[in-house]
C-alpha cells in the first residue's frame, strides 16, 4: 500500500469519529447527492405549473450543478481557516433553507434562486466530509471507514431520481424539496448536537485562496491526484449518461427501464462498500486501482458487444463495482496529499472530478453524434485501464521515494 507522507502535528487532540459521526455526515452526504438527480422527474410538472418548456424548467436542475461546482473552490479553504466540521454543520443547514425556499417558490425565478442556494450549500458537505475524516482517522484504516461514509451518496445518486418521480405522481413536486428541507435540518441539526469532543486545527493558518490553490498544485502528488480524478470522472460518468438512451433507441425500452438500469450501478457501490473491509489491506492501493480499471474495461465492453439490454445490468454491475474500486483509493490519496491544507485539498479533487463528469458528457455528446456512442464505449474500454496503469506505476515511484 502506498505509505503517505508524514503529517503535521495538529495543535489539538482530533476528534475520534464514531459511528454515528460517520452515519450523520453519509445522511447529509446522501441529502446533497440526493439534491442532484430529484429535480429530473419534477420538470414536467414545473413545465406546467409555471407555464414554460421543459428546457427551460431544466434550469433548476442545471444552475444547482453549477453552483456546486463553483463552490467547491471556496469551501476547501474555509474549512482549513474555521474547521471542517463546523463548516459541514453550517453548509447542511444552510441547504435546508434553499430546499425549503424551493418548497414555497411562488415562480420559477425564485425556485431557480433557491436551487443556486441550494447548490452552494451541498458543495460544502461531501468534499469536506471526506477531509474531516481524513483528519480524524489514521491512514490505515482510512479507506475502510470511507467504505461506509460512501453509502450516503451512492444511495443518493441512485436514489434522487425514484425518489423525486414518487413524489411527482403521489404529493406533487413541493413535497421533494420539503423532504430534501427535512433531511438536511435532520442531519445538520443532528450534526450539531453529536459533535464529536475536540477539533483538529491546522498546524498553520492558511493564506489567501490563491496563494493556498497555488501550494496546493505545487504538490506533484497532488497533480497527479487531482487529473486522475478529473480522467476517471470524464470517461465513467460521459458513459454513463448516454447509457439510458442508448438502450432506448438501440433495443427500444421505455424510459423508465432504461433509467432503471443505472440504479445496478449503485448496486455495484453497494457490494464494494460490503467487501471493503478485508478487500482494502488484502489487495492494497495499487492493485485495486489496477482491477478497478479492468473491471471498468469489462463493463464498456459488455456494453459494446450485448446484442439485449439485459447485458447492461452485469455492466452496470461492474462499472459501479469498478468505479468505487479506483475511486475509493483516489479519495483516500486526495484526503493525504496536502495533510496542512487537507479541506482545500479536498475541495479541489471534487472540484475537478465534477469538472471532468461534465466535460465527459460533452465528450461523449459529440462522439454520439458524429460517429455513434458505441465508438465511446470501446474508447473507454482502452482509455480507462491506461489510467489506472499510469496512476498504479506513479504510486509504486511514489513509494520507493518515501519509503
Amino acid at each position: 500500500m502506498t505509505t503517505p507522507l508524514a503529517e503535521p502535528v495538529a495543535q489539538s487532540v482530533p476528534p475520534v469519529p464514531t459511528r454515528l459521526s460517520v452515519f450523520l455526515l453519509a445522511m447529509a452526504s446522501f441529502a446533497s447527492a440526493c439534491a442532484f438527480r430529484i429535480g429530473d422527474p419534477l420538470l414536467p410538472q414545473l413545465s406546467v405549473e409555471f407555464g414554460t418548456t421543459p428546457s427551460i424548467a431544466a434550469h433548476v436542475v442545471t444552475v444547482f450543478a453549477i453552483a456546486y461546482g463553483i463552490a467547491q473552490f471556496f469551501y476547501g479553504p474555509l474549512g482549513d481557516r474555521i474547521g471542517k466540521y463546523r463548516t459541514i454543520t453550517l453548509a447542511t443547514l444552510f441547504c435546508s433553507v434553499g430546499s425549503i425556499g424551493a418548497a414555497l417558490a411562488p415562480s420559477l425565478d425564485v425556485l431557480v434562486f433557491c436551487r443556486v442556494l441550494s447548490g452552494i450549500g451541498g458543495a460544502g458537505v461531501m468534499p469536506l466530509a471526506l477531509a474531516w475524516l481524513g483528519d480524524s482517522v489514521p491512514y490505515e484504516r482510512r479507506q475502510a471507514t470511507m467504505a461506509r461514509f460512501l453509502v450516503g451518496s451512492i444511495t443518493g445518486i441512485a436514489g434522487g431520481q425514484v425518489i423525486g418521480g414518487l413524489f411527482a405522481d403521489t404529493l406533487g413536486w413541493r413535497s421533494g424539496f420539503v423532504f430534501l428541507a427535512t433531511m438536511y435540518l435532520c442531519a445538520g441539526v443532528a450534526l450539531h448536537v453529536f459533535r464529536p469532543a475536540g477539533q483538529v486545527v491546522p498546524p498553520r493558518r492558511p493564506g489567501h485562496l490563491f496563494s493556498t490553490v497555488a501550494h496546493l498544485f505545487s504538490v506533484k502528488w497532488a497533480r497527479v491526484i487531482i487529473l486522475a480524478g478529473f480522467l476517471e470522472g470524464a470517461i465513467v460518468f460521459g458513459i454513463l449518461a448516454f447509457v439510458p438512451s442508448y438502450l432506448q433507441t438501440r433495443f427500444g425500452v421505455s424510459a423508465t427501464v432504461a433509467g432503471a438500469t443505472g440504479a445496478v450501478f449503485a448496486v455495484g457501490g453497494y457490494l464494494y462498500v460490503a467487501v471493503a473491509n478485508w478487500f482494502v489491506p488484502w489487495l492494497g492501493e495499487r492493485k485495486m486501482v489496477l482491477t478497478g480499471g479492468f473491471v471498468l474495461a469489462l463493463a464498456f465492453l459488455t456494453l459494446l458487444i450485448g446484442w439485449s439490454w439485459t447485458f447492461a445490468l452485469p455492466a452496470g454491475l461492474l462499472c459501479g463495482f469498478g468505479y468505487y474500486l479506483v475511486h475509493s483509493t483516489l479519495q483516500t490519496q486526495a484526503t493525504q496529499m496536502a495533510p496542512q491544507i487537507r479541506g482545500t485539498a479536498v475541495a479541489m479533487f471534487a472540484s475537478f472530478l465534477f469538472t471532468g463528469q461534465s466535460l465527459g458528457v460533452w465528450a461523449v455528446s459529440q462522439i454520439d453524434a458524429h460517429v455513434g456512442v458505441s465508438w465511446a464505449f470501446a474508447l473507454a474500454m482502452v482509455m480507462m485501464p491506461m489510467v489506472t496503469i499510469a496512476l498504479a506505476t506513479a504510486m509504486r515511484r511514489r513509494k520507493r521515494l518515501v519509503g
